[in-house]
């Protein structure tokens, strides 16, 4: 069997997607936890629509990447997220968002390469 660039596309989104599985389950399981849990301690509980959808992950993930930028509404509070944040968080949602856009972009690029999709 020749392995072709398709083949080597295909691993390539497959172990990003496997690896974005794994960014969201330690971010959801590390710093999301964390984080509500203190937020709780303050009163303040997480969106009641959200619970196993996972919207709120993008939210937090964002905020902790890009603290400084202007926010008028988000899912979740915003100042909070921002106090609670530690270091390792910033790591955390940095490897979620790295993973989704590597995985996203190499199968956009698949897509348009190998003509793939459904007819």
């Amino acid at each position: 069997m020749e392995i072709t660039v398709e083949h080597w596309f295909a691993l390539t989104l497959m172990i990003f997607f496997v690896l974005w599985g794994i960014a969201i389950f330690c971010f959801g399981r590390i710093t999301v936890k964390y984080i509500e849990n203190e937020m709780a301690k303050e009163g303040k509980l997480p969106p009641v629509w959200d619970s196993g959808i996972g919207a709120r992950l993008v939210a937090y993930s964002s905020i902790i990447l890009f603290p400084n930028i202007k926010r008028h509404a988000s899912l979740v509070d915003i100042e909070a997220t921002k106090r609670y944040a530690r270091k390792k968080d910033w790591y955390l949602a940095l490897f979620l968002e790295v993973t989704f856009y590597a995985w996203l972009i190499t199968g956009t690029i698949a897509y348009f390469l190998f003509d793939i999709g459904v007819s």
